[in-house]
C-alpha cells in the first residue's frame, strides 16, 4: 500500500505525514499515538488541528514498526484487536511489523476459534464503547465471540450503531430512519428517567439507550439525586469487582 493520498486539509491543500507530524507538539504526538484508531478519526483530527486524511498520513509515518514474521503473541494478537475495525488492514500491518498475509491468516485463526461464553463486566464496558462504530463481524473477531453472541448481546444491552458510522459502511446511501416519539411515550419518558436506568428505559419503549439519552438530553431532563448516587454506588461496584 502506497502512503495515503493528500486531500484537501483544514485549510487548504493536505500536508504530508511528515509535515504533520513536524507541526505536532510532544504532547500532541503522543495523544495521536494513544488515540489513534480508538477515536473517531473526524474528532482526532479535529484535536490535532488537521484534515482526516492528513491524520491518516500522520499515522501511516509515525506507526512503523520492525518486520517480524512467526507465531504471535498475546500482546500482538490484543493490539491487532483493538484496531480491527477502525483502522486500515495495511496501516495495522505496519503498526504491528506484520505482513498482510500473517494478518489475513490470523484472521482466519482468530474466527475459527469463536465462543458462546458471555460478556465479562469489563468486555461488556468496551462492547458499549465500541459497537456504536464497529460492524457486528468485527466485534465478534475483537471479543473472540460468535456473530450471534454479539447481536444478542447488543438487543439485550439496547445499543445502536452511529449514524456516522453507518453512513460510512454505506458509502453515504444509509439514510438513518427512527420513528417518532410519540406523545405517550414522551410522556413515559419524563415519567421514568429520574428514577429508572436508561437500559430499563430503553427497553420498556423499545429504543436504544443512546436514543433515551438524546432525547432526555433535548427535553432538559434530569436524574434524581437517589438514582445518581445509586450508579456512583453501581459504578465503584464494578470497579472493585474487575
Amino acid at each position: 500500500m502506497n502512503t495515503p493520498a493528500r486531500n484537501e486539509g483544514l485549510d487548504g491543500p493536505a500536508r504530508s505525514g511528515s509535515e504533520v507530524l513536524a507541526a505536532l507538539s510532544d504532547e500532541q504526538l503522543e495523544h495521536l499515538r494513544a488515540w489513534f484508531g480508538l477515536r473517531d478519526d473526524l474528532f482526532l483530527a479535529r484535536e490535532l488541528g488537521c484534515g482526516v486524511e492528513e491524520l491518516k498520513a500522520a499515522a501511516w509515518e509515525m506507526f512503523d514498526e520492525p518486520s517480524r514474521e512467526g507465531s504471535w503473541s498475546d500482546e500482538e494478537t490484543a493490539a491487532f484487536r483493538k484496531y480491527l475495525g477502525a483502522v486500515d488492514l495495511d496501516l495495522i500491518a505496519r503498526m504491528l511489523g506484520r505482513s498482510r498475509t500473517d494478518l489475513n491468516r490470523r484472521l482466519v485463526e482468530l474466527a475459527a476459534t469463536l465462543g458462546r461464553e458471555p460478556l465479562s463486566a469489563d468486555e461488556i464496558v468496551s462492547f458499549k464503547r465500541l459497537y456504536g462504530t464497529r460492524s457486528d463481524e468485527d466485534l465478534a473477531l475483537v471479543f473472540g465471540r460468535e456473530l450471534a453472541l454479539v447481536q444478542e448481546t447488543a438487543k439485550k444491552l439496547c445499543l445502536s450503531k452511529d449514524k456516522v458510522f453507518l453512513r460510512r459502511a454505506s458509502g453515504g446511501a444509509h439514510k438513518t430512519r427512527m420513528p417518532r416519539w410519540t406523545s405517550d411515550e414522551l410522556k413515559q419518558l419524563a415519567e421514568m428517567y429520574p428514577s429508572w436506568s436508561n437500559l430499563d428505559i430503553a427497553q420498556a419503549l423499545g429504543r436504544s439507550v443512546k436514543s433515551v439519552v438524546s432525547k432526555a438530553h433535548n427535553l432538559g431532563l434530569k436524574k434524581d439525586k437517589g438514582r445518581l448516587q445509586q450508579m456512583g454506588r453501581q459504578n465503584v461496584r464494578m470497579r472493585y469487582e474487575r
